[in-house]
């Protein structure tokens, strides 16, 4: 690979962002899919030498000017810290008003510029990150995941996720705002309250109304602070003119929080930690600014005092409650749709109007709903664009970006995204590909809608005939058809085996990747489940849209808690996990309303309520069915493979329901019952029909 034609410069008043470390797989090339009308495909075409020419290439500013801790004073007087950097030369920043560029901090923006000053250290992006995205563990060795991980140092994911300084010479100002509750900013955290919003919508008409700034504003964040810049934009302020979100969500409560009914407890049990540990480092940029001030500061380490632990207390009481009356209000509104809490996890993506570019992974922490936000913004698709890696939290699983073939590096695309909309350059990134996938199994590819159309959701049937093909608690067939002729009941018992899985690697951010045999090897984890594996496929097959699972179930306790996942079967029997849906029994309730569904009134999409007061406890014995989402995602099964359906009762850290479900299911063994009156499926959709 080329290295980069910029030398970078680092000021001594310039101050930047937190990295974020990449994981995803090895570079393929792309699939020969044609791109849409009108639109280019994966790699940019004609436009995209111009988009890197504009990052790579000389600036029109070399100096980077920051004015730090400055404090802003939200309507109900808590002082809001903020960090502006602006452009200039001559050793002055320029008198010129640029658009704005502004990052609403969760964790500490001090410690996220620090981090990003390092990028701006001659030889970093040039050489450092070249040469290690060229490292990799030794092909055998089980370890290649952590040859996922280096490959993408060299694909601009550092430079996306940091509050990039090169943005400035580019000539934007950068805002850096910690949230109310966080970093240096005074008053409670509020976890995405309706406060955040109203602080975001402050901050920006502040900004709009500075000497330095033209009106102009986009938003842009990544993790938790691309979440921010979604709900910042989700009021369709006229300000915005740009949202660029990477790793995001746009609806916290499907991704991680509650989905199906189950915590996800590898990563929203400890989250809060992290932050709340964050937000009592001390102000040292208050102090380097000269603007320290002890009223303001003993305000800041009053309101930490009075609350120290946001959301821990919720986290407390969802565990250690043994029945819903012991659930607090607070914990209680997690599970109230009408709640100010829990509408504070979802942005209204509908009401968004500048034009957003978003980018995510199948199996990012975040990875359940992409699609599904992407295709809520009611926007046309040269405003709307989508990327979606076979990666994980931890960058996204964009390897090979800005090599030949793939699309630009993600910094390349950002910048030009911003330069179209906030400078009203004509780039061509409005004709960028509107959705990019990596289909699992596959390639790079272009799509122009998902799920693709020309697929047709299909039954494929759990029966009781061995495949031959597994060592799972249950080895049994998936057809087309029902052929199983007698009622047979199937024992599920909870286990531990979960932590080897790629589940585990999705909501510990992609960490543990590196262990191929548990993040691209469902064999072991299967050893605790129930499978039904199909004829092997004959042409590629591909799976493109949400997936419903059909189970005839029955429990022996009052609750219960299902798991099931799709799998990649390969010829040499590895079983490879590309997509998974939970339900908790009780809360099984679905809303139609937002629901879809097949013409033949199958579920394809199931909305839940997840409703507390809709909590419908099983009568023990009796066989229930229950309609079970599986997150949507794209993938291929190549001539020879097979489809498998894995069914589990757990799936400890990625799930796990609240201790008053715990304590009625018992965590007993659970039976799939397969009956030819009452069959189990998986409504699902293919490309083309699978062999019989």
């Amino acid at each position: 690979m080329s290295l980069r034609a910029r030398t970078k410069r680092f000021g001594t008043r310039a101050t930047m962002i937190v990295a974020v470390v990449a994981c995803a797989p090895l570079v393929t090339p792309i699939a020969t899919a044609e791109p849409q009308a009108g639109f280019t495909d994966i790699d940019g075409g004609r436009y995209a030498p111009a988009w890197t020419a504009a990052v790579d290439g000389p600036q029109p500013y070399a100096g980077i000017f920051s004015d730090l801790a400055l404090p802003v004073t939200m309507s109900d007087g808590t002082v809001i810290k903020l960090d502006v950097q602006r452009p200039g030369n001559g050793g002055r920043a320029t008198d010129e008003k640029l658009p704005t560029i502004i990052e609403f901090e969760t964790y500490n923006k001090m410690a996220v510029n620090l981090a990003s000053a390092l990028l701006q250290i001659p030889g970093i992006e040039d050489v450092l990150l070249p040469a290690l995205a060229s490292v990799g563990a030794p092909p055998g060795s089980g370890l290649e995941g952590l040859t996922d991980l280096s490959r993408q140092l060299d694909s601009g994911l550092l430079q996306t996720a940091a509050h990039n300084f090169d943005l400035v010479k580019g000539g934007y100002n950068l805002v850096h705002v910690d949230i109310r509750g966080t970093g240096s900013s005074e008053g409670q955290w509020q976890l995405f309250g309706v406060k955040e919003r109203d602080d975001a919508a402050e901050v920006i008409d502040w900004i709009t109304r500075q000497p330095w700034s033209d009106g102009s504003i986009a938003v842009k964040g990544t993790s938790a602070t691309g979440i921010a810049a979604l709900r910042a934009a989700d009021r369709g302020n006229p300000a915005i003119k740009a949202v660029f979100s990477y790793i995001a969500s746009g609806d916290l409560v499907d991704d991680i929080v509650i989905p199906g009914g189950a915590v996800g407890f590898g990563f929203a049990a400890f989250w809060p930690l992290v932050v709340n540990l964050a937000k009592f480092a001390p102000d040292v940029e208050a102090i380097i600014a000269g603007r320290f001030d002890p009223a303001q500061q003993l305000r800041w380490f009053e309101d930490r005092l009075a609350d120290p632990l946001t959301f821990m207390d919720v986290v407390t009481n969802a565990f250690t409650a043994m029945d819903t009356g012991q659930l607090t209000p607070k914990t209680r509104d997690l599970l109230d749709p009408d709640s100010d809490r829990r509408k504070g996890l979802q942005a209204n993506m509908s009401e968004i109007a500048a034009p957003t570019f978003m980018v995510s992974a199948w199996w990012d922490v975040f990875g359940s709903t992409p699609t599904e936000t992407y295709n809520d913004l009611a926007l046309s698709p040269d405003r709307k664009k989508l990327i979606v890696g076979e990666g994980y939290h931890a960058g996204g699983g964009l390897a090979g970006f800005g090599h030949s073939g793939l699309p630009p590096r993600l910094d390349v695309l950002q910048r030009a995204w911003f330069d179209k909309w906030l400078k009203g350059i004509d780039n061509g990134i409005d004709r960028f590909n509107p959705i990019t996938l990596k289909q699992q199994g596959g390639q790079w590819t272009s799509a122009p809608e998902f799920p693709r159309a020309q697929h047709t959701h299909r039954r494929m049937y759990l029966d009781d005939r061995h495949s031959g093909t597994t060592d799972a608690q249950f080895d049994g067939g998936l057809s087309a058809a029902p052929t199983h002729g007698a009622v047979t009941d199937l024992t599920v018992t909870p286990g531990l085996l979960s932590l080897c899985s790629r589940d585990t690697s999705r909501i510990w951010a992609g960490v543990p990747s590196i262990i191929m045999a548990c993040d691209q090897d469902s064999r072991i984890w299967e050893l605790n489940g129930l499978a039904f594996t199909s004829n092997p496929v004959t042409e590629p097959t591909v799976i493109s849209g949400p997936i419903n699972a059909h189970l005839n179930t029955v429990l022996d306790h009052p609750d219960g808690y299902w798991v099931v996942t799709v799998n990649d079967v390969f010829p040499d029997g590895r079983s490879r996990e590309i997509s998974a849906g939970q339900l908790v029994s009780s809360l099984r309730q679905i809303d139609d309303t937002k629901s879809t569904k097949s013409p033949n009134g199958d579920y394809i999409d199931p909305e839940y309520y997840l409703d507390l007061d809709r909590r419908e406890l099983i009568t023990p014995g009796q066989p229930l069915a229950l309609d079970i989402g599986i997150d949507p995602t794209d993938a291929v099964l190549q001539p020879g493979h097979r489809l498998r359906i894995d069914v589990y009762a757990s799936n400890l850290p990625k799930g796990l329901p609240p201790l008053p479900i715990l304590v009625d299911s018992q965590l007993a063994p659970q039976r799939l019952r397969l009956d030819p009156a009452q069959p189990s499926w998986v409504n699902i959709p293919l490309s083309v029909a699978i062999p019989e």
